[in-house]
């Protein structure tokens, strides 16, 4: 109190009084300009001693500064003045709020403490060590001690993990322990390799083994699964000059087990990385396609991390003193109705496919949920997000539409001729020019597949009447999967030409396997529902089911779709168990080649509704029908 009575008493008598007392020139000032040196490494006129009294240059602090805090890289500090303390004439501190942001998001909020002298008419900044955090020593250094979580797999039906972790080993070169020609060790590695991984580029693997700046790493060569490298694990070990490391990685119960679909996690690269800095730590795995790369950030969960003072032993160690925990979040499972034996079987059934491209889809018609999602020859889900037309398979689409509106009946007399002309189109024709005498019924015009006998009937629907009966059981309607799928698009408004293509799946009418799953698994059910693949975390948005199909339509068309198979283009699934109904496809993608077409068959046994999809399959009966049976005898 006598300080501030004098300070009053000399106000009008001596000007310069007022600047030495001004809060301006207080410590709290003082220590204002040290704590911008600290963030940005200016710290203007700022005088910096130790606590012996001799000066310190201010370069010399800024470099002390960014040796203790080098773990932060180039996150800096807020910095809060929330008090300050005179003792005496010649001494003070200043306390200081700290919200330091760490790698990964967040911050780690502390209090430290600046010490100041007075000399003369300024306060001089006292630096050690303990201003950046009052534990902090010489030679000390903040460091982050980083914990890893652990990463979440994907489960299947009933709980099933899908993807879980599982044992590799990664076979890697040491070159400095390679005793003997090194180039003869690759040629004999790539020789032990071959039957369970082929070396894509040898000279590349012997000019890094070969190079003296190499000499200490380990190379890596490849990481096999463990039951895979125990196949080659006596050769490998017999070679001079390997090392091998096993870890867990995140896998699925094979390399090819619904791939497209899950994707696959490895260790995390330096792209991604530099991509989402301070997400992942070496070591780390990410998501590299698939799910398990669109759910990334879930999966992953987020590592943990102790902040320490990290301090030099006698004996040359470092010791760590712990500051700060950030606790670890673990991964997040992602919940699918995938069904491993359903998987498999599909999975089993492509390889009669040959070396064309495939693709299975089946759903549970009772509630929609997809069990199997199969992909062959491809490196992409083709199942979900394919855009081609259905061929022959939509005529269930144009039956449906026809039958609703009444405008035919089953048992309706409709004309089947071999060629059917229509302006603005080339002659129709059907499979191999058949035509069927007489004026057989429309279900037999269905069952036998009859091109010319649906291009007929499609003024009856109008330019609009084919995309409103594909949006009853869900085509070109909006979906959400909660991953990325295609729900095709209807044709319509087009001329007689392309409406007369379109009634039996050509024209510019075109779908994905999963989107006629929905339609087969619509008709067997009597209600269309989205197809359902994720149940954690659920799809936002998902589509609302479609109306109730009305029995007077739905049951002659279940009859048509049986028939498909009891006497019509399918009979080879006529003894398979459990009365399958369906339709066959040919769909050209090259308009008036008959050679350039894929091959389909939707249907249902039972409660699974499925579509078969091959690309360049041509004849249904040579390529999609013997899938569809394999699949459906697995079952």
């Amino acid at each position: 109190m006598r300080k501030v009575v004098l300070c009053l008493s000399l106000v009008a008598l001596l000007t310069p009084a007022i600047v030495a007392c001004s809060k301006d020139d207080g410590p709290g000032h003082f220590a204002e300009k040290f704590l911008n040196g600290w963030s940005t490494g200016d710290f203007g006129d700022a005088v910096i001693v130790k606590p012996t009294g001799e000066r310190v240059e201010p370069q010399a602090v800024k470099d002390q500064i960014k040796t203790l805090t080098t773990a932060f890289g180039d996150a800096k500090p807020t910095l809060k003045r929330t008090g300050e303390n005179v003792s005496g004439e010649q001494d003070a501190t200043v306390d200081v709020d700290v919200a330091q942001p760490l790698p990964g998001g967040g911050t780690w909020d502390y209090k430290t403490t600046i010490k100041l002298k007075k000399a003369k008419d300024a306060w001089q900044i006292v630096w050690e060590p303990s201003a950046i955090h009052p534990q902090l020593k010489e030679n000390d250094q903040l460091a982050i001690r980083r914990v890893a979580q652990t990463r979440g797999g994907i489960t299947g039906a009933n709980g099933e993990e899908l993807i879980k972790p599982r044992p590799v080993v990664t076979v890697n070169i040491w070159p400095a322990q390679i005793h003997g020609d090194k180039d003869k060790l690759i040629s004999d590695l790539v020789a032990v390799l071959a039957p369970v991984y082929k070396v894509e580029n040898p000279a590349d693997l012997a000019t890094r083994v070969k190079n003296p700046a190499n000499a200490g790493l380990l190379i890596e060569v490849v990481t096999l699964r463990r039951e895979v490298y125990d196949q080659v694990r006596s050769q490998l070990q017999g070679l001079t000059g390997m090392r091998f490391t096993e870890a867990n990685w995140m896998l699925a119960e094979s390399s090819t087990f619904a791939s497209q679909l899950l994707g696959r996690a490895g260790p995390v690269t330096k792209e991604i990385m530099d991509k989402s800095p301070g997400a992942y730590g070496i070591g780390d795995q990410a998501g590299l396609s698939g799910l398990q790369r669109q759910y990334d950030e879930r999966l992953r969960g987020k590592a943990g991390l102790k902040i320490v003072v990290a301090r030099k032993a006698p004996d040359g160690t470092t010791q760590d003193t712990l500051l700060h925990t950030v606790e670890t979040v673990n991964g997040q499972p992602l919940k699918t109705t995938i069904d491993s034996k359903a998987q498999r079987a599909a999975e089993a059934s492509l390889a009669s496919a040959g070396n064309r491209n495939a693709a299975l889809v089946a759903i549970r018609v009772s509630d929609g949920q997809i069990l199997a999602v199969a992909n062959k020859g491809i490196d992409y889900n083709m199942a979900f997000t394919a855009s081609v037309p259905p061929g022959s398979t939509f005529k269930a689409v144009t039956a449906l539409g026809l039958l609703d509106a009444g405008k035919v009946t089953s048992e309706q007399g409709v004309a089947c001729p071999g060629v059917f002309n229509v302006a603005g189109r080339p002659p129709i024709h059907n499979s191999g020019n058949f035509d069927i005498p007489g004026n057989p019924p429309f279900r037999v015009d269905f069952y036998r597949s009859c091109n010319t006998a649906f291009a007929s009937l499609a003024p009856l629907l109008g330019p609009t009447g084919l995309a409103q009966a594909g949006a009853t059981v869900g085509l070109g309607q909006q979906w959400d999967l909660g991953t990325e799928a295609s729900s095709g698009k209807v044709s319509q408004n087009g001329d007689a030409g392309e409406q007369a293509a379109a009634a039996f799946g050509q024209g510019t009418t075109v779908v994905s396997p999963v989107a006629m799953a929905g339609v087969a698994a619509a008709i067997a059910r009597g209600q269309w529902k989205q197809p359902v693949l994720l149940l954690d975390p659920a799809p936002a948005k998902p589509a609302p089911d479609g109306p109730v199909l009305k029995a007077s339509t739905v049951d002659p068309l279940r009859v048509m779709m049986r028939q498909v198979v009891t006497d019509g283009t399918a009979t080879s699934l006529a003894d398979v168990p459990g009365n399958v109904s369906g339709k066959t496809g040919t769909a050209e993608y090259v308009t008036g080649d008959p050679s350039k077409t894929h091959a389909w068959f939707i249907g249902w046994s039972g409660d699974i509704a499925f579509a078969v999809f091959v690309e360049q399959g041509v004849k249904p009966a040579e390529t999609a029908l013997p899938i569809t049976e394999a699949f459906l005898r697995a079952l």
